[in-house]
């Protein structure tokens, strides 16, 4: 086998003296690979500049000279470009003048087309040369904002690549710059509710006895896809998933589909998530296959489908998302159900999916006391478990999204119908 050092000796005297003069030429530790011409990318130019002003804004009034970011989230949110990781390490850094992510260089030209700033490669030629690009970049830097969550066991790292530099954690007031949502950032998650619709009318065309619950998945999926291929042809294609589950699979809001075949009298759950790079839209609606099986079925079911209505109609700006939670419990305790919910009534949405992201800070739980404001988007899902073994055994939950306006929300699934009357399906 030629190795890579055989091959050095065997081409040295040809290539070396014209081409290469010092060692490091063949190890370089940064690169620009800017390949091919910039991408359309999903956010407008004007788009991403508001981002950009917003965080500079920021490290103005707060004395940070740059922030390095390193979640999915941020160094999408403010470069418009969502990575890979694969075990590589990327960022995105911001300073008063500048924007720029440091990509491994097996990504080449990828990362600086689709990066609404510049862009650098990094070797693996040397242990190192991420935390080297970084430094290229940050040399006399003095302060440095990180997201210190994200970061976890890499800060040591940071701090030895910056030590003329005082790091800061930025994280919270990141979130809450990327919870107020654009207009741009408002018709994405529009579409999204309108392409999961249409996948969730395909996964209930497909269902059958017997069908399982991938192929399900499947059709819901592939509707999804093409239609996001359909409305944004410029952009990656990636990331859409749906979840399917039937009969204890139910258990869960994340259980991956399963081999099992979807019998008559099964509790079923739909859920769709059409992403378009990175930007989560959902629809997850409680179904059952050809009857409902019992009165506790229906009873726990309709029961419910109340505490969501409920919701719909209390989120408004000015709520505190605590009171939302609080009052929707009194639901489930009028009719001896709250000791089966398992989750919070809803979540944030944005640059979100089931690998990474949404912030805490925007949810219906008893603990978080964020108001409401126009412009911040969350969904309302509430959901109850009933184990196995029990009467009306079953995952329960269903999923809309809310946008905050001036005078109350919009639901961007609202056509999509809820509960018995609409959603026993038969053949």
């Amino acid at each position: 086998m030629l190795t890579q050092s055989s091959l050095f000796r065997k081409l040295g005297k040809v290539v070396l003296p014209v081409f290469l003069r010092k060692k490091h030429d063949y190890f370089p530790r940064t690169l620009k690979l800017h390949n091919g011409k910039k991408c359309r990318q999903l956010f407008s130019s004007n788009e991403m500049d508001r981002r950009l002003n917003r965080i500079r804004s920021h490290m103005e009034q707060e004395g940070i000279d740059a922030c390095v970011f390193t979640s999915y989230y941020n160094v999408y949110y403010f470069s418009d470009f969502l990575y890979c990781s694969m075990g590589r390490q990327y960022c995105l850094i911001v300073t008063d003048e500048t924007s720029i992510t440091i990509t491994p260089s097996v990504d080449y030209g990828y990362p600086w087309r689709r990066t609404s700033g510049d862009n650098i490669s990094y070797t693996n030629w040397q242990k190192d040369n991420f935390y080297h690009a970084v430094q290229q970049q940050l040399k006399s830097t003095k302060t440095v904002g990180l997201e210190f969550p994200d970061a976890g066991a890499f800060l040591k790292d940071f701090s030895d690549a910056l030590p003329q530099a005082k790091l800061v954690d930025v994280a919270d007031a990141v979130m809450h710059i990327r919870r107020i949502k654009s207009p741009e950032e408002i018709e994405i998650i529009r579409q999204g509710s309108r392409i999961a619709e249409l996948g969730a009318y395909a996964a209930i065309n497909t269902i059958h006895e017997g069908v399982p619950e991938y192929e399900v998945t499947l059709s819901a999926t592939n509707t999804m896809v093409r239609e996001i291929a359909k409305a944004y042809p410029h952009v990656d294609i990636r990331d859409v998933w749906s979840w399917f589950q039937s009969g204890v699979n139910t258990d869960g809001a994340h259980n991956f589909p399963t081999t099992r075949q979807v019998q008559k009298g099964d509790i079923l759950s739909v859920n769709c998530f059409p992403m378009i790079v990175g930007n989560y839209s959902a629809l997850e609606r409680t179904l059952f296959y050809h009857h409902v099986p019992s009165d506790r079925h229906m009873e726990l079911w309709e029961v419910n489908n109340k505490v969501h209505k409920k919701g719909l109609e209390i989120v408004k700006p000015g709520m505190r998302c605590s009171d939302v939670a609080r009052e929707l419990n009194e639901i489930y305790m009028e009719h001896d159900m709250l000791q089966y919910r398992v989750i919070g009534y809803g979540h944030s949405t944005g640059v979100l999916t089931h690998y990474y992201g949404r912030d805490w800070d925007l949810e219906f739980l008893e603990h978080v006391d964020t108001v409401l404001k126009p412009g911040m988007v969350i969904t309302m899902e509430p959901m109850i478990v009933v184990p196995e073994g029990q009467p009306g055994a079953g995952g329960y939950r269903d999923h809309d999204t809310l946008i905050i306006t001036e005078n109350g929300t919009e639901n961007t699934t609202a056509s999509f119908p809820i509960g018995p009357e609409q959603n026993v399906v038969k053949d």
